[in-house]
């Protein structure tokens, strides 16, 4: 039978039924609760609807109506509640959780550029916002200061705002997936040249060399001239550990893990190479810990060889474009097969089938030819 009011008043410990589900749970303590017990998606639950002190028959069973009719058309009370207790962090928050997360599976140094670049950019026009607010217009704001005066970072950032947004969705402080495909369309068309880092002319190289020789030694020359002589990558080099080195036999053997193309590969060290190796293990703080370091254990910045670049008045020119200044130098000055040059570069071959069937690392050709191009660089006359 339906309750009553003073049915309510007197109800001893136990479920007391109304009617449609409405019941009355009276605790030992006398304590008087009303639940609405309801089917939902097959699923039985008791949806609370607050103290009988507070809240009279009447109004329970008005509350009890009112909320099948939401529960009809799709809210689930226990999924608000339960969003209402979680905690959602604003997006400077995420990120960094998400970076501390996924830093461990990349190579060397992309997790120090991936975070600066949100600190540099981001944090400071979205960082404070929710995660679960950040839209594609707020991704917008974010990278329109940006996006036509440091196109191929601005892309980059994009990318891994994406990142962050889907690692949110993963942890459940975003409820649905964030799809970022109409921010390019909220900003304007971007029209550089992609690809090619602005190199030096190789006749201008070997003064460069000499006058980073002459300069007074320091680690970030030493790594700038390292970086040249062999035609790596300017993180090869920076996080370029002693162990790494076989100076006898004159071999660089670079783990795969800190590769652009996940391939380990073997550098053959030209002779002048190994003499500023030689030096620099003289005044290392490690026998294991990395070359171009003042304490063995933290690289130099990724802008270190760029600035004395700028602080020598050369304007334009990128470190990673001295590679290009290699490549040219063995086209137009020797008679090494490309293959061999692109060897040098650990360049990856686009052609999966020739790249099969390619098995050489032209190792001993590619020791001559950084031999020959370690005697142009040094050579007195330009």
């Amino acid at each position: 039978m339906a309750l009553t009011t003073l049915k309510v008043k007197n109800a001893k410990p136990g479920r007391h039924t109304d009617s449609r589900g409405l019941c009355l749970l009276v605790k030992d303590s006398g304590a008087r609760t009303w639940v609405l017990r309801m089917q939902r998606n097959g699923q039985r639950r008791d949806y609370g609807l607050g103290s009988a002190l507070d809240v009279s028959l009447a109004e329970a069973r008005e509350a009890a109506t009112a909320l099948r009719r939401r529960v009809r058309e799709g809210f689930d009370p226990v999924a608000e509640r339960r969003k209402a207790r979680k905690i959602v962090p604003n997006f400077e928050a995420a990120t960094r959780i998400c970076h501390e997360t996924l830093r461990e599976g990349w190579k060397g140094g992309h997790h120090a550029k991936w975070l600066s670049s949100f600190e540099k950019h981001v944090f400071l026009k979205i960082g404070k916002k929710p995660v679960d607010q950040v839209d594609s217009a707020c991704v917008v704001e974010a990278l329109a200061p940006i996006w036509l005066e440091i196109p191929e970072t601005a892309r980059r950032i994009l990318q891994r705002i994406s990142v962050v947004l889907d690692f949110a969705h993963v942890k459940g402080w975003v409820p649905e997936e964030v799809s970022l495909r109409s921010v390019r369309k909220g900003l304007p068309r971007q029209n550089d040249k992609r690809g090619h880092m602005a190199a030096m002319p190789y006749a201008e190289v070997p003064a460069l060399m000499q006058k980073l020789a002459g300069a007074s030694p320091t680690t970030g020359r030493d790594a700038l001239r390292f970086t040249i002589y062999n035609a790596v990558r300017s993180n090869e080099t920076r996080f370029a550990v002693w162990s790494e080195f076989d100076l006898d036999n004159g071999i660089w053997s670079i783990p795969g893990e800190r590769m652009k193309a996940r391939e380990a590969h073997i550098v053959p060290l030209s002779a002048p190479v190994v003499a500023l190796l030689r030096k620099r293990w003289n005044e290392r703080t490690s026998d294991t810990g990395l070359v171009f370091s003042h304490n063995g254990e933290k690289a130099i910045s990724d802008v270190t060889m760029t600035k004395l670049l700028r602080d020598d008045g050369i304007a334009g020119i990128t470190v990673h474009g001295f590679r290009s200044s290699f490549t040219d130098w063995a086209a137009e000055r020797t008679r090494f097969p490309k293959e061999v040059a692109d060897k040098v570069l650990a360049h990856k071959l686009p052609n999966k089938v020739e790249a099969a069937y390619r098995r050489t690392d032209f190792f001993d050709k590619r020791r001559s030819l950084m031999a020959r191009w370690a005697e142009y660089l040094d050579r007195t006359e330009t």
